[in-house]
Protein backbone atom coordinates (compact mmCIF):
# COMPACT_ATOMS: atom_id res chain seq x y z
CA UNK A 1 0.00 0.00 0.00
CA UNK A 2 1.74 3.00 -0.78
CA UNK A 3 2.11 6.33 1.55
CA UNK A 4 1.35 10.05 0.49
CA UNK A 5 2.85 12.57 2.05
CA UNK A 6 0.99 15.72 1.95
CA UNK A 7 -0.06 19.47 3.25
CA UNK A 8 -3.28 20.88 3.50
CA UNK A 9 -3.65 24.87 4.37
CA UNK A 10 -6.15 26.14 6.89
CA UNK A 11 -6.54 29.36 5.55
CA UNK A 12 -7.97 31.31 8.78
CA UNK A 13 -10.20 34.46 7.80
CA UNK A 14 -9.73 36.00 11.75
CA UNK A 15 -12.27 38.48 11.52
CA UNK A 16 -14.84 36.94 9.85
CA UNK A 17 -13.75 33.51 12.00
CA UNK A 18 -13.70 31.69 8.90
CA UNK A 19 -11.84 28.99 7.02
CA UNK A 20 -11.53 28.51 3.35
CA UNK A 21 -12.91 24.90 1.70
CA UNK A 22 -12.47 23.64 -1.40
CA UNK A 23 -14.76 21.53 -3.51
CA UNK A 24 -12.68 18.83 -5.48
CA UNK A 25 -13.24 19.46 -9.47
CA UNK A 26 -14.58 16.53 -11.69
CA UNK A 27 -11.43 14.08 -12.49
CA UNK A 28 -10.01 14.25 -9.56
CA UNK A 29 -10.24 11.29 -6.77
CA UNK A 30 -13.50 11.93 -4.19
CA UNK A 31 -14.65 14.58 -6.99
CA UNK A 32 -17.34 16.86 -5.14
CA UNK A 33 -15.82 16.25 -1.72
CA UNK A 34 -15.20 19.69 0.65
CA UNK A 35 -11.60 19.94 1.84
CA UNK A 36 -8.93 22.01 2.86
CA UNK A 37 -6.78 23.58 -0.03
CA UNK A 38 -3.10 21.55 -0.38
CA UNK A 39 -1.68 18.63 -2.30
CA UNK A 40 1.28 16.61 -2.34
CA UNK A 41 4.61 16.70 -1.13
CA UNK A 42 7.42 16.73 -3.81
CA UNK A 43 10.47 14.97 -3.49
CA UNK A 44 12.71 16.22 -0.81
CA UNK A 45 10.15 19.16 -0.49
CA UNK A 46 9.00 20.54 3.10
CA UNK A 47 5.42 20.85 4.11
CA UNK A 48 5.74 24.34 4.53
CA UNK A 49 7.58 24.69 0.99
CA UNK A 50 4.99 22.43 -0.64
CA UNK A 51 2.15 24.61 0.92
CA UNK A 52 3.64 27.59 -0.36
CA UNK A 53 3.44 26.56 -3.71
CA UNK A 54 0.40 24.32 -3.44
CA UNK A 55 -1.96 27.66 -2.88
CA UNK A 56 0.25 29.31 -5.37
CA UNK A 57 -0.66 27.06 -8.04
CA UNK A 58 -4.25 26.36 -7.00
CA UNK A 59 -5.67 29.62 -5.31
CA UNK A 60 -3.60 32.25 -6.92
CA UNK A 61 -2.51 33.49 -3.17
CA UNK A 62 1.02 34.13 -1.79
CA UNK A 63 2.41 32.78 1.53
CA UNK A 64 5.06 33.79 3.39
CA UNK A 65 6.47 31.12 6.31
CA UNK A 66 6.44 33.98 9.50
CA UNK A 67 2.17 33.60 8.29
CA UNK A 68 2.38 29.80 8.52
CA UNK A 69 1.87 27.58 11.87
CA UNK A 70 2.40 24.13 12.04
CA UNK A 71 -0.33 22.65 14.09
CA UNK A 72 -0.30 19.05 13.82
CA UNK A 73 -0.42 15.76 11.83
CA UNK A 74 -2.56 13.38 10.98
CA UNK A 75 -2.88 9.54 9.15
CA UNK A 76 -6.06 8.09 7.05
CA UNK A 77 -6.28 4.81 5.52
CA UNK A 78 -7.94 5.66 1.88
CA UNK A 79 -8.93 2.74 -0.25
CA UNK A 80 -5.69 3.29 -2.50
CA UNK A 81 -3.24 4.92 -0.14
CA UNK A 82 -2.21 5.89 3.53
CA UNK A 83 -2.27 9.49 3.69
CA UNK A 84 -0.24 11.76 6.04
CA UNK A 85 -1.05 15.16 6.08
CA UNK A 86 0.58 17.82 7.94
CA UNK A 87 -2.06 20.55 8.98
CA UNK A 88 -0.71 24.15 8.55
CA UNK A 89 -2.59 27.33 9.64
CA UNK A 90 -2.43 30.03 7.49
CA UNK A 91 -2.96 33.32 8.96
CA UNK A 92 -2.11 36.17 6.24
CA UNK A 93 -2.17 36.16 2.59
CA UNK A 94 -1.71 38.23 -0.50
CA UNK A 95 -4.51 38.18 -2.91
CA UNK A 96 -8.15 37.24 -3.45
CA UNK A 97 -8.27 33.43 -3.39
CA UNK A 98 -9.30 32.36 -6.73
CA UNK A 99 -10.36 29.17 -8.13
CA UNK A 100 -7.27 28.32 -10.76
CA UNK A 101 -7.68 24.44 -11.38
CA UNK A 102 -12.27 24.80 -11.48
CA UNK A 103 -13.23 23.48 -7.79
CA UNK A 104 -15.62 25.50 -6.21
CA UNK A 105 -14.08 27.35 -3.31
CA UNK A 106 -16.58 28.66 0.23
CA UNK A 107 -15.30 30.74 3.26
CA UNK A 108 -16.89 28.74 6.47
CA UNK A 109 -17.57 30.52 9.16
CA UNK A 110 -17.03 28.55 12.37
CA UNK A 111 -19.38 29.80 14.03
CA UNK A 112 -22.35 28.76 12.70
CA UNK A 113 -24.18 25.96 12.34
CA UNK A 114 -23.74 25.00 8.41
CA UNK A 115 -23.39 21.92 6.99
CA UNK A 116 -21.43 21.15 4.02
CA UNK A 117 -21.22 18.08 2.72
CA UNK A 118 -19.96 16.12 1.61
CA UNK A 119 -16.59 16.43 3.39
CA UNK A 120 -13.46 14.36 2.95
CA UNK A 121 -12.91 11.95 6.04
CA UNK A 122 -9.84 13.83 6.95
CA UNK A 123 -11.36 17.50 6.81
CA UNK A 124 -14.04 15.95 9.16
CA UNK A 125 -11.41 15.36 11.51
CA UNK A 126 -9.49 18.28 10.91
CA UNK A 127 -12.15 20.15 11.86
CA UNK A 128 -12.79 18.35 15.46
CA UNK A 129 -8.69 19.40 16.01
CA UNK A 130 -9.87 23.26 14.86
CA UNK A 131 -11.26 24.17 18.58
CA UNK A 132 -7.83 23.45 19.93
CA UNK A 133 -6.04 26.07 17.85
CA UNK A 134 -8.19 28.83 17.35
Amino acid sequence: MPIINACLGIIYNKLENSVLLACRPEGKPFAGYWEFPGGKLERDESAFAALIRELNEELDIIVAIPNLSYLDQIEYQYPHALVTLDIILVTAWQNEPQPLEGQKLFWYQLDKDIELEPLLPTTAKIFELLANYL
